[in-house]
């Protein structure tokens, strides 16, 4: 079984993992209600999507 000759340093393991890292959500803005929500989704806060009503949302 293949193993470690040596231990992997703090800053070599770090280096490898600098793509390891989280983002935030792209959003665009809902052209019937103007909230912000993801793109390609049904808006939550109208139920819109592409200009039609898709669902009904109740408050």
């Amino acid at each position: 079984m293949a193993v470690p000759k040596r231990k992997t340093s703090k800053s070599r393991r770090d280096k490898r993992r600098t793509h390891y890292k989280i983002y935030a959500p792209t959003t665009t803005i809902c052209s019937n209600c103007g909230e912000q929500c993801r793109p390609h989704n049904i808006c939550a806060k109208c139920g819109h999507y592409n200009g039609k009503k898709i669902l009904e949302i109740k408050e």
